[in-house]
């Protein structure tokens, strides 16, 4: 369809701003304006209200000139798709990585990705997630402060890079995940609100008034959202959606706007064959998010695992500040891999209530967990990764607990290679007060964590964001090649061995000593045994090992009992006691680089000492 509609139920008149010619538009009862002319595509377009404006329209596809500027019209049917009969592969088996397009190649656009998609491939990733795309204002920023919420950024590369870039993806084998907001819209360029009663004071969030989803006029509101997301899985052909900060999504309705969002967008994978995925995150340790809904679940897929990154970070940092008060003891980890949350009604420090409810009946692959994300990182001061807080064998420590666990993994932009540049918060604002806020809104949040106010990067410039763009040539130096090839091991090993085929958190036991600060992980036909200690050490096994699959560091050798483990590092076991059905699906080793090539990342000699 390509007459141009507007829903505006409280204006009296509308106008299409055709280029210069202002034509009125017909008014229906249900409150949406019409215009009686069809748009051909490429034409420029936004809409007065009752004299006021122009406004770029509310569900533009196409904004070339910012988000202040007018809509161009968009032919979706225009751009030659190659991907007919593309699938992407299962939740369960997927390895995740999260991508800023501005930061991730020097160019930061769409199809600048494209040559790095080998990368990928060959590293083993099978989904790549972008953060949000939907345009915002500026050239570059985190873009969490969307306000076109139907149209790629510009300077990524609009529709048509965008289309580009999962094209590609599909190509390679790789599916594609988007990060979008449903919570809240940006301050600067956010024109909803003069359309309709798209937000209310009846609530706050911690950016605004929220989205109005349960007061007067909002089914045309919980309308334009899920809209929203089945404009981005079909016309963008989008693989599945991060749905960001559900937690400030406020809705008292007796259907909840995320159970209506998981129907239609079950709905649309009926109708366009192809496998959707919703995933959320969630401060609620909630498993109703997850749970289905003919168990009065709202259906979504997974949700990130916030409880397994704060107990992995604090467990090999020693962080306490802020939210990591309510972690750091190994016990806190052990639960996290058993119970899916460490908090599951238990009382919070933190919080200083109790918070949660248990999730131990759900399968691993409901929960997607980490050791970095862009905002566990960009949430700090200086932006740190854990390359700047921990030593080499602790990150791969810290790697290998998360593509061993029982939950959906997911890697930061360069986490494989440790890479060393920062991930500051940046944006750009060109409102000086509007940029003034953000920077003390910045300092104040960052003195409740005990960092100094003083030392924030500014957000606002330009340096902030190009010290984010990451380094490529890092890759061919080490500890940096090291690493990479440790995550090439780590995640073959993950999607081949018939071990990780089981994910039900109640196969999995883990357990750790705090003083001695070793910690082990098993589940049916593995154990992971990590020495988080600054020395060497016996840990003790309850399994009797089979053969060495993986180890981060040379010296590992396998006693009665027992396992002698380097100083920070960790091992991978075979172990006797998977499935019977395993037996069918045998593990064949992924080959190991030659010491002479000077990637002695992994070790896999499995005769060790065997007892």
């Amino acid at each position: 369809m390509n007459i141009p509609r507007v829903w505006a139920p409280h204006a009296h008149q509308v106008h299409l701003d055709c280029q210069g010619e202002h034509r009125p538009l017909t008014c229906r009862s249900d409150g949406w304006w019409w215009d009686s002319q069809p748009l051909e595509h490429g034409t420029d377009y936004a809409f007065l209200l009752d004299g006021e404006g122009p406004y770029p329209d509310p569900r533009s596809a196409w904004q070339p000139q910012g988000v202040h500027g007018p809509s161009r019209w968009l032919d979706h049917d225009r751009f030659t798709w190659h991907d007919a009969g593309w699938q992407a592969p299962p939740l369960a088996s997927a390895v995740i990585q999260e991508i800023h397009v501005g930061t991730y190649t020097p160019e930061g656009t769409f199809e600048a990705i494209i040559p790095r998609l080998d990368h990928l491939r060959d590293l083993g990733i099978t989904h790549v997630e972008l953060m949000p795309v939907a345009a915002f204002p500026g050239r570059y920023g985190w873009s969490y402060d969307g306000v076109a919420l139907f149209a790629p950024h510009a300077p990524y590369g609009g529709p048509e890079g965008l289309k580009r870039l999962v094209d590609a993806c599909h190509g390679k084998g790789l599916a594609v995940l988007l990060d979008v907001v449903y919570n809240h819209l940006g301050p600067s360029g956010n024109y909803l609100g003069r359309f309709g009663p798209y937000f209310t004071d009846a609530y706050h969030t911690p950016w605004g008034d929220a989205v109005n989803l349960d007061r007067a006029d909002s089914p045309e509101v919980r309308r334009f959202f899920v809209d929203n997301a089945l404009h981005w899985l079909a016309h963008y052909h989008i693989d599945g959606l991060r749905i960001d900060a559900v937690h400030a999504i406020i809705d008292t309705s007796a259907t909840h706007f995320l159970e209506t969002l998981a129907e239609a967008v079950e709905r649309l994978q009926a109708r366009l064959g192809r496998h959707l995925t919703l995933i959320a995150e969630s401060d609620l340790n909630d498993p109703r998010i997850i749970r289905p809904r003919a168990v009065g679940g709202l259906g979504l897929d997974a949700q990130w695992n916030e409880d397994f990154h704060h107990a992995l970070h604090a467990a090999l940092t020693g962080e306490r500040q802020g939210y990591y008060e309510d972690f750091g003891d190994l016990a806190h980890l052990s639960r996290a891999v058993t119970r899916g949350f460490c908090y599951a009604g238990d009382y919070s420090t933190y919080r200083r209530r109790h918070h949660g409810r248990s999730a131990a009946d759900l399968p691993g692959r409901s929960f997607v967990g980490c050791l970095q994300n862009h905002d566990q990182i960009g949430n700090r001061a200086a932006g740190d990764r854990s390359t700047q807080l921990l030593s080499t064998g602790l990150l791969k420590v810290g790697a290998a607990i998360v593509l061993t666990a029982p939950f959906v993994p997911m890697l930061f932009q360069g986490e494989e290679w440790g890479a060393g540049t920062p991930f500051l918060y940046f944006t750009d604002h060109q409102e000086p007060d509007l940029a003034e806020a953000v920077r003390e809104g910045r300092r104040r949040e960052f003195a409740a964590f005990g960092w100094d106010p003083e030392q924030v990067p500014d957000p606002q410039a330009l340096e902030t964001f190009e010290r984010s763009r990451l380094d490529w040539d890092e890759r061919e130096r080490e500890p940096h090649r090291d690493l990479l090839q440790w995550h090439r091991d780590m995640i073959h090993l993950r999607r081949h061995h018939p071990a990780f085929s089981d994910d039900r958190l109640d196969r999995v036991t883990a357990h750790g000593d705090e003083q001695a600060r070793w910690w082990v992980m098993s589940r049916p036909g593995i154990v992971v045994a990590c020495n988080l200690a600054p020395t060497g050490q016996r840990v003790p096994l309850m399994q009797q090992p089979g053969k060495i699959l993986l180890a981060s560091a040379p010296g590992v050798s396998l006693e009665a009992g027992g396992v002698q483990l380097p100083a920070e590092s960790v091992v991978i076991l075979e172990t006797s006691d998977s499935e019977p059905d395993c037996s069918l699906l045998p593990f064949h080793p992924h080959p190991n680089p030659s010491p002479a090539s000077g990637r002695g990342a992994s070790h896999t000699d499995n005769n060790q000492n065997r007892p």
